[in-house]
Protein backbone atom coordinates (compact mmCIF):
# COMPACT_ATOMS: atom_id res chain seq x y z
CA UNK A 1 0.00 0.00 0.00
CA UNK A 2 1.45 3.18 -0.96
CA UNK A 3 1.79 6.19 1.69
CA UNK A 4 -1.05 8.13 0.85
CA UNK A 5 -3.63 4.96 0.53
CA UNK A 6 -1.60 3.73 4.06
CA UNK A 7 -3.15 7.76 5.38
CA UNK A 8 -6.26 7.15 4.39
CA UNK A 9 -6.56 3.95 5.66
CA UNK A 10 -5.92 5.60 9.45
CA UNK A 11 -8.32 8.28 8.49
CA UNK A 12 -10.77 5.63 7.80
CA UNK A 13 -10.09 3.50 10.58
CA UNK A 14 -10.23 6.69 13.05
CA UNK A 15 -13.88 7.84 11.71
CA UNK A 16 -15.10 4.09 11.93
CA UNK A 17 -13.47 4.35 15.61
CA UNK A 18 -15.48 7.56 16.90
CA UNK A 19 -18.42 6.16 14.83
CA UNK A 20 -18.81 3.44 16.92
CA UNK A 21 -17.72 4.62 20.57
CA UNK A 22 -20.16 7.91 19.96
CA UNK A 23 -22.63 5.66 18.81
CA UNK A 24 -23.09 4.50 22.24
CA UNK A 25 -21.77 8.10 23.84
CA UNK A 26 -23.75 10.41 21.78
CA UNK A 27 -27.13 8.02 22.12
CA UNK A 28 -26.53 7.98 25.94
CA UNK A 29 -26.08 11.88 25.78
CA UNK A 30 -29.41 12.23 24.18
CA UNK A 31 -31.67 10.12 25.92
CA UNK A 32 -29.59 10.69 29.38
CA UNK A 33 -32.38 13.33 30.70
CA UNK A 34 -35.22 11.66 29.70
CA UNK A 35 -34.13 8.04 31.26
CA UNK A 36 -32.97 9.92 34.37
CA UNK A 37 -36.54 11.74 34.86
CA UNK A 38 -37.58 8.20 34.90
CA UNK A 39 -35.50 7.17 38.01
CA UNK A 40 -35.99 10.32 39.80
CA UNK A 41 -38.56 8.50 41.98
CA UNK A 42 -35.93 5.92 43.03
CA UNK A 43 -32.82 6.68 44.79
CA UNK A 44 -31.01 8.39 42.09
CA UNK A 45 -30.97 12.28 42.19
CA UNK A 46 -28.87 12.42 39.31
CA UNK A 47 -29.33 15.34 36.60
CA UNK A 48 -28.42 14.61 32.66
CA UNK A 49 -27.88 18.62 31.91
CA UNK A 50 -25.32 18.65 35.45
CA UNK A 51 -23.47 15.15 34.20
CA UNK A 52 -23.16 17.26 30.74
CA UNK A 53 -22.33 20.31 31.83
CA UNK A 54 -19.18 18.59 34.31
CA UNK A 55 -17.91 16.66 31.61
CA UNK A 56 -17.57 19.39 29.41
CA UNK A 57 -16.36 21.63 32.17
CA UNK A 58 -13.76 18.89 33.09
CA UNK A 59 -13.00 18.49 29.69
CA UNK A 60 -12.43 22.07 29.02
CA UNK A 61 -9.48 22.08 31.65
CA UNK A 62 -8.14 19.03 30.84
CA UNK A 63 -7.32 20.67 27.38
CA UNK A 64 -4.58 22.85 28.88
CA UNK A 65 -3.05 19.34 29.64
CA UNK A 66 -3.72 17.42 26.88
CA UNK A 67 -1.05 17.88 24.46
CA UNK A 68 1.31 16.97 27.03
CA UNK A 69 -0.57 13.51 27.68
CA UNK A 70 -0.15 12.88 23.86
CA UNK A 71 3.07 14.08 23.98
CA UNK A 72 3.82 11.54 26.28
CA UNK A 73 1.83 8.70 25.35
CA UNK A 74 1.26 8.78 21.75
CA UNK A 75 -1.69 9.48 20.03
CA UNK A 76 -3.05 5.91 19.41
CA UNK A 77 -2.37 4.75 23.01
CA UNK A 78 -4.26 7.81 24.27
CA UNK A 79 -7.13 7.02 22.08
CA UNK A 80 -7.53 3.48 23.48
CA UNK A 81 -7.36 4.33 27.28
CA UNK A 82 -10.02 7.28 27.12
CA UNK A 83 -12.23 4.97 24.70
CA UNK A 84 -12.08 2.68 27.72
CA UNK A 85 -13.06 5.53 29.74
CA UNK A 86 -16.30 6.38 27.48
CA UNK A 87 -17.51 2.74 28.06
CA UNK A 88 -16.87 3.11 31.59
CA UNK A 89 -19.13 5.94 31.58
CA UNK A 90 -21.90 4.73 29.65
CA UNK A 91 -21.94 1.63 31.54
CA UNK A 92 -22.87 3.49 34.44
CA UNK A 93 -26.57 3.46 33.45
CA UNK A 94 -26.63 -0.04 34.05
CA UNK A 95 -26.95 0.21 37.45
CA UNK A 96 -27.13 3.82 38.24
CA UNK A 97 -26.01 5.32 41.75
CA UNK A 98 -25.51 9.05 42.16
CA UNK A 99 -22.17 9.14 43.33
CA UNK A 100 -20.58 6.61 40.42
CA UNK A 101 -22.68 9.18 37.53
CA UNK A 102 -20.94 12.34 38.57
CA UNK A 103 -17.96 10.45 39.36
CA UNK A 104 -18.01 8.81 35.85
CA UNK A 105 -18.48 12.50 34.58
CA UNK A 106 -15.37 14.11 35.69
CA UNK A 107 -13.34 11.00 34.35
CA UNK A 108 -15.03 11.02 30.90
CA UNK A 109 -14.26 15.05 30.57
CA UNK A 110 -10.34 14.13 31.08
CA UNK A 111 -10.32 11.62 28.78
CA UNK A 112 -12.53 13.61 26.17
CA UNK A 113 -9.61 16.02 26.17
CA UNK A 114 -7.15 13.69 25.69
CA UNK A 115 -9.33 11.37 22.47
CA UNK A 116 -9.96 14.68 20.42
CA UNK A 117 -6.58 16.39 20.87
CA UNK A 118 -4.90 12.87 19.51
CA UNK A 119 -7.89 12.68 17.14
CA UNK A 120 -6.72 16.19 15.81
CA UNK A 121 -2.86 15.32 16.14
CA UNK A 122 -3.75 11.93 13.91
CA UNK A 123 -5.70 13.68 10.95
CA UNK A 124 -2.96 16.14 10.64
CA UNK A 125 -0.34 14.00 10.61
CA UNK A 126 -1.96 11.79 7.76
CA UNK A 127 -2.83 14.60 5.70
CA UNK A 128 -1.56 17.86 3.72
CA UNK A 129 -2.98 20.68 2.99
CA UNK A 130 -4.52 18.75 -0.44
CA UNK A 131 -6.35 16.60 1.85
CA UNK A 132 -6.85 18.49 4.68
CA UNK A 133 -10.47 19.18 3.25
CA UNK A 134 -11.26 15.87 2.52
CA UNK A 135 -10.35 13.88 4.83
CA UNK A 136 -12.09 15.97 7.18
CA UNK A 137 -15.17 15.88 5.52
CA UNK A 138 -14.14 11.66 5.51
CA UNK A 139 -14.09 11.99 9.08
CA UNK A 140 -16.72 14.16 9.86
CA UNK A 141 -19.55 12.14 7.95
CA UNK A 142 -18.51 8.33 9.46
CA UNK A 143 -18.14 10.02 13.07
CA UNK A 144 -21.87 11.33 12.04
CA UNK A 145 -23.32 7.57 11.24
CA UNK A 146 -23.06 7.72 15.27
CA UNK A 147 -26.09 9.32 15.33
CA UNK A 148 -27.96 7.35 12.96
CA UNK A 149 -27.52 3.66 14.27
CA UNK A 150 -27.87 4.41 18.06
CA UNK A 151 -31.07 6.57 17.69
CA UNK A 152 -32.49 4.31 15.11
CA UNK A 153 -32.63 1.90 17.66
CA UNK A 154 -33.85 3.63 20.69
CA UNK A 155 -36.92 4.44 18.22
CA UNK A 156 -37.85 1.28 17.23
CA UNK A 157 -37.09 -0.13 20.79
CA UNK A 158 -39.08 2.90 22.28
CA UNK A 159 -41.88 3.11 19.86
CA UNK A 160 -45.64 3.43 21.84
CA UNK A 161 -43.98 3.72 25.19
CA UNK A 162 -44.39 6.47 27.83
CA UNK A 163 -42.42 5.08 30.53
CA UNK A 164 -39.03 3.31 30.07
CA UNK A 165 -38.69 0.38 32.16
CA UNK A 166 -35.21 -1.10 33.59
CA UNK A 167 -35.38 -3.80 31.74
CA UNK A 168 -35.95 -1.30 28.83
CA UNK A 169 -32.56 0.88 30.14
CA UNK A 170 -30.51 -2.48 31.19
CA UNK A 171 -30.81 -3.52 27.82
CA UNK A 172 -30.39 -0.42 25.55
CA UNK A 173 -26.87 0.64 28.01
CA UNK A 174 -25.67 -2.75 27.85
CA UNK A 175 -25.27 -2.57 23.92
CA UNK A 176 -24.31 0.73 24.49
CA UNK A 177 -21.36 -0.24 26.52
CA UNK A 178 -20.26 -3.20 24.20
CA UNK A 179 -20.22 -0.79 21.18
CA UNK A 180 -18.21 1.79 22.61
CA UNK A 181 -15.53 -1.50 23.42
CA UNK A 182 -15.37 -2.26 20.02
CA UNK A 183 -14.84 1.08 18.87
CA UNK A 184 -11.73 1.15 21.28
CA UNK A 185 -10.47 -1.94 19.92
CA UNK A 186 -10.18 -0.68 16.47
CA UNK A 187 -7.93 2.16 16.75
CA UNK A 188 -4.72 -0.41 17.50
CA UNK A 189 -5.68 -1.01 13.52
CA UNK A 190 -4.44 2.91 13.00
CA UNK A 191 -0.63 2.21 11.55
CA UNK A 192 1.74 4.80 12.72
CA UNK A 193 3.44 7.18 10.04
CA UNK A 194 7.00 7.17 9.67
CA UNK A 195 6.95 11.33 9.96
CA UNK A 196 5.00 11.26 12.51
CA UNK A 197 5.95 13.93 14.93
CA UNK A 198 4.87 14.00 18.71
CA UNK A 199 3.31 16.89 19.46
CA UNK A 200 5.60 19.74 20.93
CA UNK A 201 8.63 17.57 19.68
CA UNK A 202 10.79 20.22 17.75
CA UNK A 203 13.38 18.21 16.02
CA UNK A 204 12.12 14.31 15.86
CA UNK A 205 15.06 13.47 13.87
CA UNK A 206 17.42 13.94 17.39
CA UNK A 207 17.21 10.44 18.75
CA UNK A 208 18.41 10.36 22.73
CA UNK A 209 19.43 7.25 23.84
CA UNK A 210 19.07 5.70 27.45
CA UNK A 211 15.83 5.50 29.50
CA UNK A 212 16.52 8.54 31.52
CA UNK A 213 17.55 10.54 28.75
CA UNK A 214 13.91 8.97 27.03
CA UNK A 215 12.25 9.71 30.03
CA UNK A 216 13.70 13.58 30.13
CA UNK A 217 13.33 14.23 26.62
CA UNK A 218 9.70 13.21 26.95
CA UNK A 219 9.31 15.90 29.79
CA UNK A 220 10.84 18.45 27.93
CA UNK A 221 8.25 17.46 25.04
CA UNK A 222 5.46 17.87 26.75
CA UNK A 223 6.72 21.18 29.16
CA UNK A 224 7.13 22.45 24.98
CA UNK A 225 3.36 21.01 24.02
CA UNK A 226 1.87 23.17 26.94
CA UNK A 227 3.86 26.06 26.42
CA UNK A 228 2.94 26.02 23.01
CA UNK A 229 -1.12 25.51 23.52
CA UNK A 230 -0.65 28.93 25.85
CA UNK A 231 1.37 30.81 22.85
CA UNK A 232 -1.05 29.57 19.92
CA UNK A 233 -4.00 30.85 22.31
CA UNK A 234 -3.64 34.81 22.33
CA UNK A 235 -2.64 34.56 18.27
CA UNK A 236 -5.21 36.48 16.72
CA UNK A 237 -5.86 33.83 14.02
CA UNK A 238 -7.10 31.45 17.14
CA UNK A 239 -9.21 34.30 18.82
CA UNK A 240 -10.92 35.19 15.80
CA UNK A 241 -11.64 31.43 15.72
CA UNK A 242 -12.17 31.10 19.58
CA UNK A 243 -15.73 32.72 18.74
CA UNK A 244 -16.48 30.56 15.77
CA UNK A 245 -15.80 27.16 17.92
CA UNK A 246 -17.49 28.97 21.13
CA UNK A 247 -20.83 28.93 19.12
CA UNK A 248 -19.93 25.19 17.95
CA UNK A 249 -20.02 24.63 21.77
CA UNK A 250 -23.09 26.08 22.24
CA UNK A 251 -25.39 23.89 19.67
CA UNK A 252 -23.80 21.13 20.21
CA UNK A 253 -25.96 21.18 23.36
CA UNK A 254 -28.38 22.49 21.83
CA UNK A 255 -28.84 19.49 19.39
CA UNK A 256 -27.32 16.92 21.12
CA UNK A 257 -29.20 17.07 24.73
CA UNK A 258 -31.69 19.93 24.78
CA UNK A 259 -33.91 19.15 21.77
CA UNK A 260 -34.36 15.76 22.21
CA UNK A 261 -35.27 16.64 26.19
CA UNK A 262 -38.06 19.39 24.42
CA UNK A 263 -39.18 16.58 21.85
CA UNK A 264 -39.64 14.31 24.51
CA UNK A 265 -41.38 16.46 27.08
CA UNK A 266 -44.27 17.59 24.13
CA UNK A 267 -47.39 15.70 25.52
CA UNK A 268 -49.09 17.09 22.37
CA UNK A 269 -46.60 14.16 20.17
CA UNK A 270 -48.80 11.65 22.02
CA UNK A 271 -47.62 8.01 22.96
CA UNK A 272 -44.62 8.47 20.18
CA UNK A 273 -42.99 11.34 22.49
CA UNK A 274 -39.88 9.54 23.58
CA UNK A 275 -39.58 7.34 20.09
CA UNK A 276 -39.13 10.58 18.30
CA UNK A 277 -36.21 11.92 20.34
CA UNK A 278 -34.73 8.55 18.86
CA UNK A 279 -35.89 9.71 15.31
CA UNK A 280 -34.87 13.17 16.00
CA UNK A 281 -31.47 12.08 16.42
CA UNK A 282 -31.60 9.98 13.06
CA UNK A 283 -32.77 13.25 11.53
CA UNK A 284 -30.17 15.09 13.08
CA UNK A 285 -27.30 12.55 11.55
CA UNK A 286 -28.31 11.93 8.30
CA UNK A 287 -27.55 16.40 7.84
CA UNK A 288 -24.48 15.71 9.62
CA UNK A 289 -23.16 12.91 7.16
CA UNK A 290 -24.60 14.69 4.41
CA UNK A 291 -23.13 17.58 4.97
CA UNK A 292 -19.56 15.72 6.24
CA UNK A 293 -20.03 13.76 2.81
CA UNK A 294 -20.73 16.75 0.25
CA UNK A 295 -18.02 19.23 1.81
CA UNK A 296 -15.44 16.85 1.71
CA UNK A 297 -15.73 15.74 -2.02
CA UNK A 298 -16.48 18.95 -2.94
CA UNK A 299 -13.48 20.77 -1.34
CA UNK A 300 -10.89 20.01 -3.71
CA UNK A 301 -13.08 20.96 -6.63
CA UNK A 302 -14.32 24.58 -4.26
CA UNK A 303 -13.17 27.84 -6.08
CA UNK A 304 -14.15 30.02 -3.12
CA UNK A 305 -12.47 28.51 -0.12
CA UNK A 306 -14.44 27.89 3.69
CA UNK A 307 -16.79 30.81 3.92
CA UNK A 308 -19.60 29.71 1.65
CA UNK A 309 -19.98 26.73 3.47
CA UNK A 310 -19.52 28.24 6.64
CA UNK A 311 -22.50 30.65 5.43
CA UNK A 312 -24.74 27.88 4.55
CA UNK A 313 -24.44 26.71 8.31
CA UNK A 314 -25.39 29.94 9.79
CA UNK A 315 -28.43 30.22 7.42
CA UNK A 316 -29.35 26.79 7.85
CA UNK A 317 -29.25 27.37 11.18
CA UNK A 318 -31.14 30.52 11.98
CA UNK A 319 -34.07 28.94 9.66
CA UNK A 320 -34.30 25.68 11.83
CA UNK A 321 -34.29 28.10 15.28
CA UNK A 322 -36.99 30.26 13.60
CA UNK A 323 -38.83 27.07 13.30
CA UNK A 324 -38.00 25.64 16.98
CA UNK A 325 -39.02 29.15 18.33
CA UNK A 326 -43.29 28.74 16.92
CA UNK A 327 -42.89 24.43 16.93
CA UNK A 328 -41.68 23.84 20.51
CA UNK A 329 -43.70 25.05 24.04
CA UNK A 330 -41.41 27.48 25.37
CA UNK A 331 -40.80 25.20 29.09
CA UNK A 332 -40.19 22.33 26.52
CA UNK A 333 -36.50 22.22 28.24
CA UNK A 334 -37.01 22.10 31.64
CA UNK A 335 -40.65 20.55 31.77
CA UNK A 336 -41.46 17.90 34.66
CA UNK A 337 -41.61 14.17 34.28
CA UNK A 338 -44.96 14.71 33.29
CA UNK A 339 -44.20 17.03 30.46
CA UNK A 340 -46.14 19.89 28.66
CA UNK A 341 -49.25 20.98 27.65
CA UNK A 342 -48.47 23.78 26.32
CA UNK A 343 -48.46 25.51 22.82
CA UNK A 344 -46.09 27.99 21.15
CA UNK A 345 -47.33 29.82 18.01
CA UNK A 346 -48.70 26.57 16.00
CA UNK A 347 -50.25 23.19 16.99
CA UNK A 348 -46.87 21.39 17.70
CA UNK A 349 -46.08 19.26 14.47
CA UNK A 350 -43.70 15.89 14.11
CA UNK A 351 -43.06 16.74 10.51
CA UNK A 352 -41.49 20.16 11.23
CA UNK A 353 -39.61 18.59 14.66
CA UNK A 354 -38.08 15.91 12.36
CA UNK A 355 -37.13 18.65 9.65
CA UNK A 356 -35.20 20.93 12.29
CA UNK A 357 -33.38 18.18 13.20
CA UNK A 358 -31.96 17.66 9.79
CA UNK A 359 -31.31 21.47 9.47
CA UNK A 360 -29.47 21.67 13.19
CA UNK A 361 -27.62 18.22 12.06
CA UNK A 362 -26.68 19.75 8.40
CA UNK A 363 -25.51 23.28 9.72
CA UNK A 364 -23.72 21.90 12.48
CA UNK A 365 -21.33 19.70 10.07
CA UNK A 366 -20.85 22.94 7.93
CA UNK A 367 -19.16 24.86 11.00
CA UNK A 368 -16.96 21.57 12.17
CA UNK A 369 -15.36 20.20 8.92
CA UNK A 370 -14.55 23.62 7.55
CA UNK A 371 -12.91 24.24 11.43
CA UNK A 372 -11.13 21.12 11.55
CA UNK A 373 -9.97 22.48 8.36
CA UNK A 374 -8.93 25.51 8.63
CA UNK A 375 -6.97 24.36 11.86
CA UNK A 376 -5.21 21.38 10.21
CA UNK A 377 -4.47 23.89 7.18
CA UNK A 378 -2.65 27.05 9.95
CA UNK A 379 -1.56 24.61 12.28
CA UNK A 380 0.03 21.95 10.67
CA UNK A 381 3.36 21.76 12.38
CA UNK A 382 1.40 22.42 15.98
CA UNK A 383 -1.94 20.52 15.34
CA UNK A 384 -2.40 18.94 19.12
CA UNK A 385 -2.18 22.10 20.90
CA UNK A 386 -4.10 23.62 18.31
CA UNK A 387 -7.01 21.13 18.59
CA UNK A 388 -6.75 20.97 22.06
CA UNK A 389 -7.38 24.79 22.08
CA UNK A 390 -10.32 24.13 20.34
CA UNK A 391 -11.99 21.66 22.09
CA UNK A 392 -11.25 23.93 25.04
CA UNK A 393 -13.20 26.49 23.94
CA UNK A 394 -16.10 24.73 22.75
CA UNK A 395 -16.12 22.15 25.77
CA UNK A 396 -16.69 25.02 28.59
CA UNK A 397 -19.19 27.06 25.88
CA UNK A 398 -21.37 23.64 25.87
CA UNK A 399 -20.99 23.39 29.52
CA UNK A 400 -22.00 26.52 30.52
CA UNK A 401 -25.17 25.57 27.96
CA UNK A 402 -25.57 22.79 29.59
CA UNK A 403 -25.66 24.65 32.79
CA UNK A 404 -28.40 27.03 32.06
CA UNK A 405 -30.33 24.47 30.40
CA UNK A 406 -31.49 23.46 33.80
CA UNK A 407 -33.06 27.06 33.83
CA UNK A 408 -33.91 29.01 30.97
CA UNK A 409 -36.54 29.21 28.54
CA UNK A 410 -36.45 27.85 25.35
CA UNK A 411 -36.72 31.40 23.87
CA UNK A 412 -33.64 32.53 25.70
CA UNK A 413 -31.42 29.60 24.63
CA UNK A 414 -32.06 29.92 21.55
CA UNK A 415 -31.45 33.65 21.31
CA UNK A 416 -27.91 33.02 22.93
CA UNK A 417 -26.83 30.98 19.86
CA UNK A 418 -28.14 33.15 17.36
CA UNK A 419 -26.04 36.41 18.52
CA UNK A 420 -23.02 33.75 19.07
CA UNK A 421 -23.41 32.24 15.68
CA UNK A 422 -23.76 35.61 13.98
CA UNK A 423 -20.64 36.83 15.60
CA UNK A 424 -18.27 33.57 14.91
CA UNK A 425 -19.41 34.00 11.10
CA UNK A 426 -18.09 37.17 10.77
CA UNK A 427 -14.75 36.53 12.72
CA UNK A 428 -14.54 33.05 10.46
CA UNK A 429 -14.79 35.00 7.69
CA UNK A 430 -11.73 37.17 8.71
CA UNK A 431 -9.27 34.72 9.36
CA UNK A 432 -10.41 32.51 5.75
CA UNK A 433 -9.57 35.64 4.04
CA UNK A 434 -6.30 36.34 5.86
CA UNK A 435 -5.55 32.55 4.92
CA UNK A 436 -5.98 32.27 1.67
CA UNK A 437 -4.05 35.85 1.20
CA UNK A 438 -1.48 34.64 2.78
CA UNK A 439 -1.75 31.19 0.65
CA UNK A 440 -2.15 33.47 -2.95
CA UNK A 441 1.46 35.31 -1.61
CA UNK A 442 2.99 31.65 -1.57
CA UNK A 443 2.04 31.20 -5.18
CA UNK A 444 -0.18 28.11 -3.91
CA UNK A 445 -3.62 27.23 -5.79
CA UNK A 446 -5.84 28.09 -2.75
CA UNK A 447 -8.94 26.42 -4.21
CA UNK A 448 -7.41 22.85 -3.88
CA UNK A 449 -8.00 22.95 -0.35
Amino acid sequence: MSSEGKKLFNIIILGVSFMFIFTAFQTCGNIAQTVITNLNNTDFHGSGYTSMSIIYGVLSASNLISPSVVAIVGPQFSMVVSGIFYSLYIAVFIQPTTWAFYTASVFIGIAAAVLWTAQGNCLTVNSDENTIGRNSGVFWALLQFSLFFGNLYIYFAWRGKTHISESDRRTVFIALTVISLVGTVLFFLIRKQEDTKAPGDEDSTNEILGESSSARNKMMRAVAAFKKSITLSFTKEMLLLSVTTAYTGLELTFFSGVYGTCIGAVNRFGSEEKSLIGLSGIFIGVGEILGGGIFGLLSKNSRFGRNPVVMLGILVHFVAFYLIFFNMPNDAPIAPMEGTDQVAYMIPSKEVAMLCSFLLGLGDSCFNTQLLSILGFLYSEDSAPAFAIFKFVQSICAAVAYFYSNYFLLQWQLLIMVIVGFFGTITFFTVEWEAAAAQAARGSDYSSI
